[in-house]
C-alpha cells in the first residue's frame, strides 16, 4: 500500500494581536489626561496660564475639565492617524517599535518643558526654536506627509479653540503676543499630535509573534 507523502511543515505564521480601536481609545485617552495634568502643572506653576479662582480644582492645582478634554483628543488624534494611512495606502513603518514611541514622547515632553524654562530676548525667537524642535520631532520619529498634514491640522484647530477659550475667559496667558494666546503654542499642539498619532499607530499595528527558527 503506496504511503502518501506529506508536505514538510513551514515556520508557523506571525500573528498579530491588535487591540480593538475601543481598548486603544482608552489607551490613548489615558496617556493624554497623564500628560495634560502634567504639563498643564508645569504651565501653572511658571505662571504662563493663569485661571480664575472659581474654575481651579484641588486636583494638581489644575481646571477639571482640561484631562478629559486633552484626552478625548488624544484619542481622537491617535485612532485617525491610522486609519488616515490606511485611507491613503501608505502604511507607516518608519522607526515602528515601542522604544521610538517612548523617545518621541520624551522629547514631546522637553518641547513642552522648554517652552516654559528657556528665557529668550522676545517670543518670536522662543517661537521660532520650539517651531525647529516640533519640525525636529516629526522628520525623527515620523518623516510622513500624513503625519505632518495631521499635526498641522492638530495645530491649527487646537490654537483656535484655545483662542475662544481665552476670549471668553475660561482662563488666560500672561504676556499674549499671538491674539489671545503665546505664538509657541501651536508648535506645541503640532508635537503633541505628531506624538498620539505615533502612539495610536503602534497600538494599531499590535505585538507580532515572531516564528522560532530550528
Amino acid at each position: 500500500m503506496a504511503r502518501t507523502s506529506r508536505a514538510p511543515r513551514g515556520p508557523p505564521s506571525v500573528t498579530p494581536h491588535r487591540l480593538s480601536p475601543v481598548r486603544r481609545g482608552l489607551v490613548l485617552f489615558s496617556v493624554g489626561v497623564v500628560l495634560a495634568l502634567v504639563l498643564n502643572l508645569l504651565q501653572v506653576q511658571r505662571h504662563v496660564t493663569l485661571f480664575p479662582e472659581e474654575v481651579l480644582s484641588t486636583l494638581f492645582s489644575s481646571a477639571w475639565w482640561i484631562p478629559p478634554c486633552c484626552g478625548t483628543g488624544a484619542a481622537v488624534i491617535g485612532l485617525l492617524y491610522p486609519c488616515i494611512d490606511s485611507h491613503l495606502g501608505e502604511p507607516h513603518k518608519f522607526k515602528r517599535e515601542w522604544a521610538s514611541v517612548m523617545r518621541c514622547i520624551a522629547v514631546f515632553v522637553g518641547i513642552n518643558h522648554a517652552s516654559v524654562k528657556l528665557d529668550f530676548a522676545n517670543n518670536v525667537q522662543l517661537s521660532l526654536t520650539l517651531a525647529a524642535l516640533s519640525l525636529g520631532l516629526w522628520w525623527t520619529f515620523d518623516r510622513s506627509r500624513s503625519g505632518f498634514g495631521l499635526g498641522i491640522t492638530t495645530a491649527l484647530l487646537a490654537t483656535a479653540i484655545t483662542q475662544l477659550m481665552v476670549y471668553n475667559g475660561v482662563y488666560q496667558y500672561t504676556s499674549p503676543d499671538f491674539l489671545y494666546v503665546r505664538s509657541w503654542l501651536p508648535c506645541i499642539f503640532f508635537s503633541g499630535g505628531v506624538t498620539m498619532g505615533n502612539i495610536g499607530r503602534q497600538l494599531a499595528m499590535g505585538g507580532v509573534e515572531k516564528p522560532h527558527s530550528d
